[in-house]
């Protein structure tokens, strides 16, 4: 999981990347990198670390141009701990071309062999994004051959990459000179949404980004998502071109998105990300309603925050008691993206506390969007006993994690998902809670598409183990598996 955006201005565009960055901090904390184009000359500045800490004075002075795109990441491909593996990517030829990317390809073993044994282009890192863009590249270089480039030639080569590149992608790339591009895999798996708004004289500014708070902070107009398989060009003076770049295209927007990825005040594929969730904590109230047996729940308590709209849906249709037991320290990052066990295990303590006044003796129900690999829950039900729960019962707003997450989210191997091949009382026991309740899949689709028609299917593979994109076989997965492990 990673944020992007992506800006076409009239003015500089240097500050209104680093403030939508800010706005896009929680999709990833380990790098992030600003690019801007002035003419046919680029600019960029990227380094570990959050916005904040990342860019210094001299570094936002540099940015100079019109034109522009920024990224924060989480590693799901290469490593977190290199800089070099930090996005943007560039590439002189042709043209000069810089992308950022979020999502994963499921083909990285074909497409690094083409590139070195058939195109001759080297590869840098172990990162998808360099490798998406050398695809990019030798595509745009195919196109335009005679030197020209027109949209149409430039939507030919998204074209290719479409039919070279297997997995989940939205992308937004600058060509130097030319303007900046932004297309989304046939699926639609990572979200992307197109903003207008208009100068004082009336000349069109655009903006592409991974959720739509990052518009709505700017004062854009929310004109739509990009389509699945889509490709979005805009020319330096806010002319805007698109084109249906993908023969076979299909909807399937991740529904980790609507659980814990995007911030509850964002809209993805219309469907709000908060409203989502509320209707995610009524059908988990059915579920434990069924489970638990009534009068053996004293409270429900969130884990904040992506959980909070959740427990209090199960609070009121159940008409138990909501309360807040745990304080979220907001300096701490967000322990599910934070790479290695150990690093998760250690910040949960410093992360949150919980508060004996609201647990003393009482029969504690807790909410939580979802349990991945156990390590955060385990410690959760820990600081509640010894705050003194009578009886601690765990809620997942999700169903259970019981595949790896190929399209984006760093999940890669069944062995580290603690609900891989166990029971639901074998992962009480784990979690050292006293029951264990969790969303089911029927559930969870029910509630995340309730109230439209646009979206019918989400990417659910995790829940189901269904891959329906990037032909993801068991023999791929045992080589994610073994290549994680080594």
């Amino acid at each position: 999981m990673c944020g992007i955006v992506g800006i076409v201005s009239a003015e500089p565009v240097n500050q209104q990347i680093y403030d939508s960055l800010l706005l896009l901090q929680h999709r990833g904390q380990d790098s992030t990198g600003i690019a801007t184009a002035d003419g046919y000359q680029f600019h960029m500045v990227k380094a570990r670390g959050q916005v904040r800490e990342a860019y210094r004075t001299r570094d936002m002075r540099s940015l100079l141009g019109n034109v522009g795109l920024g990224h924060v990441r989480y590693a799901t491909s290469g490593s977190a701990a290199l800089e070099e593996e930090a996005q943007p990517f560039y590439v002189n030829a042709p043209y000069g071309i810089i992308l950022v990317h979020n999502g994963n390809l499921t083909n990285t073993r074909e497409l690094v062999s083409e590139l070195s044994n058939v195109e001759r282009r080297h590869l840098n890192t172990h990162s998808d994004t360099e490798l998406l863009l050398n695809v990019l590249a030798g595509e745009l270089q195919h196109s335009a051959a005679d030197g020209s480039l027109s949209p149409d030639q430039v939507f030919d080569a998204v074209s290719r990459v479409h039919e070279r590149a297997d997995g989940s992608y939205a992308a937004i790339a600058l060509i130097a000179g030319h303007g900046l591009l932004a297309f989304r895999d046939p699926f639609g798996i990572r979200p992307l949404v197109l903003g207008r708004r208009e100068t004082d004289s009336g000349r069109a500014e655009w903006v592409v980004a991974s959720e739509s708070l990052v518009l709505e902070s700017g004062g854009y107009e929310i004109v739509r998502d990009v389509r699945p398989g889509e490709a979005v060009f805009i020319t330096p003076d806010g002319e805007l071109h698109s084109r249906q770049c993908a023969q076979h295209t299909r909807l399937l927007p991740c529904s980790f998105e609507y659980i814990y990825l995007a911030r509850p005040d964002s809209v993805l594929s219309g469907i709000s990300v908060y409203d989502a969730r509320l209707r995610l904590g009524d059908v988990l109230a059915e579920q434990v309603a069924r489970e638990v047996t009534a009068g053996d729940i004293d409270v429900v308590m969130p884990i904040p925050d992506s959980a909070r709209p959740s427990a209090m849906q199960v609070a009121q249709k159940l008409g138990i008691e909501y309360r807040e037991g745990f304080f979220k320290n907001r300096y701490v990052g967000r322990t599910f993206i934070m790479p290695g066990q150990s690093v998760r295990k250690r910040s949960v303590r410093q992360k949150l506390n919980a508060m004996s006044t609201e647990f003393q003796g009482k029969n504690v129900l807790i909410v939580d969007d979802s349990i991945v690999r156990g390590t955060t829950s385990r410690e959760i039900v820990e600081m509640a006993r010894s705050a003194g729960a009578a009886s601690v019962t765990f809620a997942s707003a999700a169903p259970p994690v019981l595949y790896p997450h190929v399209y984006g989210i760093n999940m890669p191997t069944r062995g580290e998902l603690i609900a891989h091949d166990r029971t639901n009382d074998e992962i009480a026991a784990l979690m050292g809670a006293d029951h264990l309740v969790y969303q089911t899949v029927e559930g969870m689709k029910r509630a995340i598409l309730s109230g439209q028609s646009k979206v019918t299917e989400l990417e659910q593979a995790c829940f189901t183990g269904e891959y329906l994109a990037g032909n993801v076989t068991e023999e791929y997965l045992g080589w994610l598996e073994a290549t994680q492990v080594s």
